[in-house]
């Protein structure tokens, strides 16, 4: 089945597409306003496919050619909130993005709890199955958690690790009064639900929640209008999302200690990152991240904006973290 608007490039299903595992490919049309370089590509082409892991279906998409880049999503698991940037370094790199079990489109099959470790293997599962033996892993919040464990435990998968400000409370210099915050929003979370626990946790962690909503709400505006075909695919319910966030997935990622002897033992080359929004204002999650940076003995990087702003800032995000992954040794170009 083949559908696109005039220009040619729409929703492309291969033969015999459509049962899990066999991929489908759409094309993705960008814009091209502030990229840093390469050349314009206003039409990005994408296959979608999924892979059994540990008994769930992980739902994940490829995008371009070169060094494997596998960018892993925070709270929410929704690989969408990438999609602008995914299309931007498509140029470059060989993007796999994914939906973390138990998320957006990929399966939960009733969790009981959530393991940091199967996460890590979830990873290296995709990169696996997007044809690659090891990529650049980035994560943002808890996918930052998930890529220093990957570094911890998946070493071998990892050719460098960038995390964006990980919610590690035991790092922060205040650490007990975190501890008790999050075990706070997870008690809310029983006995009162979880979006009122949401509701605590968004505007207790020092963050801009107007720009992390509007944000967001951008970053999906901008995925679904690349394919239509979005809407067959299923997906889990919000509630059912939040439910896992709040109960499953709040304490291991906050109470989640680097183990920083292991990672040098390892040596997987780490970047710790922190937004510029974070770094002005000496939040937590910014200290954190300094701290990693001073124990682990690697770069600490600046990115623009705030602790979401790969989705309210793709251009600027995006063209950042081409010049750390050129760094990292993701490609011949020089970094400009």
């Amino acid at each position: 089945m083949t559908r696109g608007p005039g220009n040619g490039c729409g929703f492309v299903r291969k033969p015999g597409a459509g049962p899990p595992h066999q991929p489908w490919e759409y094309c993705s049309t960008m814009t091209t306003s502030g990229r840093e370089s390469g050349t314009p590509q206003p039409h990005v082409r994408v296959t979608a496919n999924r892979v059994r892991a540990e008994g769930d279906d992980l739902y994940f998409e490829v995008r371009g050619h070169g060094p494997a880049v596998l960018l892993i999503p925070g709270a929410g698991g929704d690989a969408d909130l990438y999609a602008a940037v995914a299309d931007l370094l498509s140029d470059e790199f060989k993007v796999i993005t994914y939906d973390r079990r138990a998320n957006a489109r990929s399966t939960s099959n009733s969790p009981q709890n959530f393991e940091i470790s199967q996460q890590s293997r979830d990873a290296v599962a995709v990169i696996r199955a997007a044809g690659e033996q090891a990529a650049f892993i980035v994560g943002s919040s808890s996918g930052a958690v998930i890529a220093l464990d990957a570094a911890r435990t998946q070493a071998h998968a990892v050719r460098a690790a960038i995390a964006h400000e990980p919610p590690c409370a035991r790092v922060a210099p205040n650490a007990a009064k975190w501890q008790r915050f999050f075990a706070n929003v997870y008690r809310t979370a029983y006995y009162l639900g979880p979006s009122l626990a949401g509701l605590r946790f968004i505007f207790g962690i020092q963050v801009p929640v107007r720009k992390l909503v509007k944000g967001h709400a951008q970053a999906v505006e901008y995925a679904r209008g690349q394919q239509e075909s979005r809407q067959h695919e299923p997906r889990l319910s919000s509630r059912d999302a939040s439910n896992v966030l709040m109960k499953l997935e709040l304490l291991p990622v906050t109470n989640y200690l680097p183990d920083v002897q292991l990672i040098r033992r390892n040596g997987v080359t780490i970047i710790m990152a922190v937004g510029q929004w974070t770094q002005d204002r000496k939040s937590w999650l910014g200290e954190v991240s300094r701290i990693l940076a001073e124990r682990l003995g690697c770069a600490l990087v600046t990115f623009p904006g705030h602790h979401g702003s790969y989705t309210d800032m793709p251009h600027e995000w995006a063209a950042t973290l081409r010049r750390v992954l050129r760094q990292a040794g993701g490609t011949e170009q020089p970094a400009s």
